[in-house]
This record gives structure tokens, C-alpha cells and sequence, in this order.
């Protein structure tokens, strides 16, 4: 399956789909002069806009490499959205300004048979629209489409409620019109969605924690090797929706010899690479004692100690040698002081072992 095709066939299928509706819509809107109807044709035009925006970006980000972006252009996506973003804001914040004119100046909406079924239909359409464009999205790890997915199930409640409002108005034999103030609410929902991709979008460009499916299924490969005993501290750099790039520490025995453990990281991103198309581009190694009981039974008294502290959720990577003691302790964010646990470890350990020098490095929980 080509993503970038997938893509740009949904995303032309969205274009078409909304300007029909933009067109219908508009014509409804103006005939029976509804506010209301109007400005979901205006949001339609902005969907279909944002689809146009949607397919160049996916093209730009599937340029190949180069000297300047050796791991290619996949973020350009994430520019894109934020372009689109903007423009559903603007569209919230023009069918506001127009909504508040018409609730100050009222004009009374004169609806047909007609506008009401065409408006019915569009119902439909966007309910329809909506879910294919979700499950694509989700289907090649496009954001842009599962938002537009998104977007167009919000587009089907918005009309649903202009369908509404019109039967009220028709019922009430036009003594109730609600027409403006639901094109203000509409305007509200439009600013909401624009805000959400925003948000959304800048998160990822800052940099977010790894997705928990992905990093325990690289875990897991990792650890299927028999001679891996734990893999800890990996970091995956997003390059796109479809490129992460990263590294991870590895516990074997400290028997194993330089070529085999060559073997073994050869074998580990091999694997990896070809499961969850993740390229670990450093393997980092922790040699774990089998030899030696007596640092068998510290490096389990130590482990008790430290995980006896609340907010600790890990340590590896110990090493004992001589007089000597080093590990690694990763404490949650969540905790209130993050370096007074480290340091509160540090004073019970260098007191149970006050032989020993003793090395702990704070570390942080990057991904599960």
C-alpha cells in the first residue's frame, strides 16, 4: 500500500465531496436567506481547502532525502497541519463576526421542501465522508485525515442542528427563529476543532513521548533475543507519521565477546526495523554479572531498597566492579521532586554499602 497515494485519494474524494456540499448549501442558504446554512457552506469550503492543503503537504513530505534533510521531509506533514489549522480558525472567526451581525440585525429564513431534504442529505454525506475518512487516516498514520475524519462527523451534528433549527421555525409558523444564534454556536464548534488540531499539531513539532503501543512492541522484539535479559532508555525521534529513528540500552551477559555482541545489535535492528519499520540506529550495551553471587544477591538488595520509593519506576543498567557501584534510576514525572527521591536513594545506598563508591544517575521515563 503507497500511504502517500491512499492520502491524496482521500483527500481528493473529501475536496469533491465538500464542494458539492459548499454549493448546495450556499444556494439553500441564499435562497431561504438562513445565516445558519450559509455558514456551514462556508465550513465545507474550508474542509475542502484544507483537503487541497492536506495533498500538497503528503507530496513535499515525500521528497526524497537530500544533503540538507537526510531523514527526508515526513515533517513537512506537521507544517501543513498547522497551515490548516490557522485556516479553520479564520473560518470560525468569520462566521462568528457574521453570526453576532445577523443576531443584531435579524432577518426572518424562508425555507422550501427542498433546502430541507438537500440539507437531510448532506446529513448523511458527512456522517458517511467522516467515518471512511477516519478509518484511512488510522489506516496509514495520518493525522491530517483523522482529523478531517473527525471534522466531517462534527459537520454532520452542525447540520443536523440547522436542520433543526429550520423544522423549530417551520412548526412555530416562524415565531421562533433560532437561525442566528445557532450560526454563533456553529462559529464556536468551528473555533473549538481549529484550536484542537492546533494544539494537537504544535505538540508534535515540540517533541511527544512515544506512542505506548509502539515502544512496548520494540521492547518486546528486543527482549525475544535470548541473550537480552531487559531493554531500557529507548528513544525514538519522529522524522514524519511513518519514520522514527532512535536508540536503546540492552542488559546481556557479560560473558558474551565483542563479535557476538556485534551479531547481536546487527540482528536486533534487523528485526526491529523490518516488524515496526523503527530504525535503531544505536544499541548501547549493560553487561550484567552471572558469575559472581555475591554481586548477584547486592544487585537484588539494591533493587528492594530503591523500589521501596514511591514514584521510582525502574532501575537498570547495575554494575558493581571492585569498589565500586553504578546504576541508572528513572523516577516519573509525576513526582514533586524528582531529585530529592535521587538523593534520598543515593544517602540509603552509600549507608548500606558505605564501602563502596556509588554512582546513580537520575534518569527520565521516556517511554513505556
Amino acid at each position: 500500500m503507497d500511504r502517500s497515494k491512499v492520502i491524496v485519494r482521500t483527500s481528493i474524494l473529501g475536496i469533491l465531496a465538500n464542494l458539492l456540499l459548499a454549493g448546495f448549501k450556499a444556494a439553500v442558504g441564499l435562497l431561504s436567506n438562513s445565516i445558519a446554512v450559509i455558514m456551514d457552506a462556508v465550513n465545507n469550503l474550508s474542509d475542502a481547502l484544507s483537503s487541497v492543503i492536506t495533498i500538497i503537504g503528503t507530496k513535499l513530505a515525500g521528497r526524497k532525502p537530500d544533503k540538507k534533510h537526510p531523514y527526508g521531509h515526513g515533517r513537512t506533514e506537521y507544517i501543513t497541519a498547522t497551515i490548516i489549522a490557522v485556516i479553520v480558525l479564520y473560518a470560525g472567526v468569520t462566521s462568528l463576526v457574521e453570526s453576532v451581525k445577523k443576531i443584531l440585525h435579524p432577518e426572518s429564513p424562508d425555507y422550501s421542501t427542498v433546502s430541507l431534504i438537500i440539507i437531510a442529505v448532506a446529513v448523511a454525506v458527512k456522517l458517511a465522508l467522516g467515518f471512511y475518512v477516519k478509518k484511512t487516516g488510522k489506516a496509514v498514520n495520518s493525522d491530517a485525515l483523522v482529523a478531517s475524519g473527525a471534522d466531517a462527523r462534527n459537520d454532520a451534528v452542525i447540520s443536523a442542528a440547522t436542520l433543526a433549527a429550520a423544522l423549530i421555525f417551520l412548526i412555530s409558523k416562524g415565531r421562533i427563529s433560532v437561525e442566528a444564534w445557532l450560526a454563533a454556536v456553529i462559529s464556536v464548534v468551528i473555533l473549538k476543532s481549529g484550536f484542537d488540531m492546533l494544539r494537537q499539531t504544535l505538540s508534535r513539532i515540540v517533541g511527544e513521548r512515544v506512542d505506548s503501543e509502539i515502544s512496548l512492541a520494540v521492547k518486546k522484539t528486543v527482549t525475544e533475543f535470548p541473550e537480552v535479559q531487559g531493554a531500557y532508555d529507548l528513544i525514538l525521534h519522529n522524522y514524519g507519521p511513518d519514520l522514527l529513528i532512535g536508540s536503546v540500552h540492552i542488559e546481556v551477559p557479560d560473558t558474551m565477546t565483542a563479535g557476538r555482541l556485534d551479531q547481536l545489535e546487527r540482528d536486533i535492528t534487523d528485526k526491529v526495523a523490518a516488524e515496526h519499520g523503527v530504525i535503531l540506529t544505536g544499541i548501547s550495551i549493560y553487561s550484567v554479572n552471572t558469575t559472581d553471587d555475591v554481586v548477584a544477591r547486592a544487585r537484588e538488595d539494591i533493587r528492594r531498597r530503591v523500589m521501596a520509593h514511591e514514584h521510582v519506576l525502574q532501575m537498570h543498567g547495575f554494575h558493581m566492579h571492585d569498589d565500586e557501584i553504578r546504576f541508572d534510576l528513572v523516577v516519573g514525572f509525576e513526582a514533586p521532586d524528582r531529585k530529592e527521591i535521587h538523593n534520598a536513594v543515593c544517602r540509603e545506598i552509600k549507608e548500606a554499602y558505605p564501602d563502596y563508591r556509588v554512582y546513580i544517575a537520575l534518569d527520565s521515563d521516556i517511554s513505556d
